[in-house]
C-alpha cells in the first residue's frame, strides 16, 4: 500500500492550513482564550462552507464524497492550530444531524467514556441523545474545552472507530506543531552567547520529538488506508503519546519561559490530556491490541 498522500490531498490540506492561518491563527487563538470562548459560531459556519464536516459525506447527499485518507490531513490541521469545539462529533454527525454538515449546527457527543460531555452548552445536539442532556459544569483542565457532568450516558459506538482515528489526527497535528515550536524557540533563544539549539541536550530532546511525530504520522495515516480497528487503536495510542509528550519536551526547550500562560505551549499540553480521554483511552486501546495478539496467537 502507498501512504504517501497524493497532489490532490496535499493540495487539500494546505487549502485547510491556508484558511486556519488566516482565520484562526495566534492572535484569534489568544483571545478566545481571554474570552473562555469554546466555540466561534462564525467559523464554525466557515469550515462548514469549505467542506471540513460534510467532507466524507456522499455528493449524492450533499457532501464532497471523500474519504478517511482525506479528513485526517484535514484534521491533523485543526489539531496543529489548535481549533476548539467538537470537530469531530461535528463532523460525525453530518447527514445525520441536520445543519451539522454545513456548520449551522455544533454537535457533541458522549465521547468521553462517561458522565463528561464536552462543550454541552454551546451544543445544538449531542450524537447518543434524542435531546441535549441537562448537565452540570464542571472544571476542565483546557480552558476552551468546557465539561458538563449529565446524568445518563449515550451509545456512540457506531462512531468510535471514525472518532478515534480522527482524534488521533487532531493529536497528530498538535504533536507537530509542538516540534516547530520548540525548534524555532531552540533557534532564537540565546545562552552562553549562542542558540540553545547548539546544546546536545535540546537537540536530543528535538530529536525525539520528531520521531514521535512521524512515527504517529506513520501509524495515523496507515490506519485511515486501512481502518482496521487494530491498526486505529494503534494510531490513538502513539498519538496521544506524542501530543503529551512532546507538549512535555516543548515545556523543557521553552525552560521557564514556556510555564507561563503568554506561552502557547500549556494550550497544547492541555488539549492533549483531554483528547487522550476522548472516543478510546490508552488502556483501552492497548486492551483491544492485546485482544488480538492473544487471537493471533491462537
Amino acid at each position: 500500500m502507498d501512504f504517501q498522500p497524493t497532489e490532490d490531498q496535499r493540495d487539500l490540506r494546505a487549502g485547510v492550513r491556508d484558511l486556519l492561518a488566516g482565520r484562526y491563527g495566534r492572535e484569534a487563538l489568544r483571545a478566545s482564550v481571554d474570552a473562555g470562548a469554546g466555540v466561534d459560531r462564525a467559523l464554525w459556519r466557515e469550515l462548514g462552507e469549505a467542506g471540513f464536516f460534510a467532507l466524507r459525506l456522499p455528493e449524492s447527499e450533499g457532501g464532497v464524497g471523500l474519504g478517511l485518507p482525506e479528513a485526517v490531513l484535514v484534521f491533523e490541521e485543526a489539531g496543529r492550530a489548535l481549533v476548539p469545539g467538537p470537530l469531530v462529533a461535528t463532523h460525525l454527525a453530518a447527514g445525520v444531524v441536520p445543519g451539522a454538515a454545513a456548520g449551522a449546527a455544533v454537535v457533541s457527543a458522549f465521547d468521553l467514556g462517561g458522565p463528561l460531555v464536552t462543550h454541552l452548552g454551546e451544543a445544538d445536539a449531542v450524537l447518543g441523545a434524542a435531546v441535549v442532556p441537562a448537565g452540570e459544569p464542571v472544571a476542565s483542565v483546557d480552558p476552551l474545552t468546557p465539561l458538563h457532568r449529565v446524568a445518563a450516558v449515550g451509545d456512540v459506538s457506531a462512531y468510535r472507530e471514525a472518532g478515534a482515528l480522527l482524534t488521533a489526527a487532531l493529536q497528530l497535528g498538535s504533536a507537530l506543531r509542538t516540534v516547530e515550536l520548540a525548534v524555532r524557540y531552540a533557534g532564537d533563544r540565546e545562552q552562553f552567547g549562542q542558540p540553545i539549539g547548539a546544546f546536545q541536550a535540546v537537540k536530543h530532546l528535538a530529536a525525539q520529538m520528531l520521531v514521535r511525530a512521524e512515527v504517529a504520522r506513520t501509524a495515523v495515516y496507515a490506519a485511515a488506508v486501512t481502518g482496521d480497528p487494530g491498526e486505529v487503536a494503534a494510531a490513538k495510542l502513539l498519538a496521544d503519546g506524542a501530543a503529551v509528550r512532546n507538549a512535555r519536551d516543548c515545556l523543557q526547550v521553552h525552560g521557564g519561559m514556556g510555564f507561563t500562560w503568554e506561552a502557547d505551549v500549556h494550550l497544547h499540553l492541555k488539549r492533549a490530556w483531554v483528547r487522550a480521554e476522548q472516543w478510546r483511552t490508552a488502556a483501552q486501546a492497548e486492551e483491544l491490541l492485546a485482544r488480538e495478539l492473544l487471537d493471533a496467537a491462537g
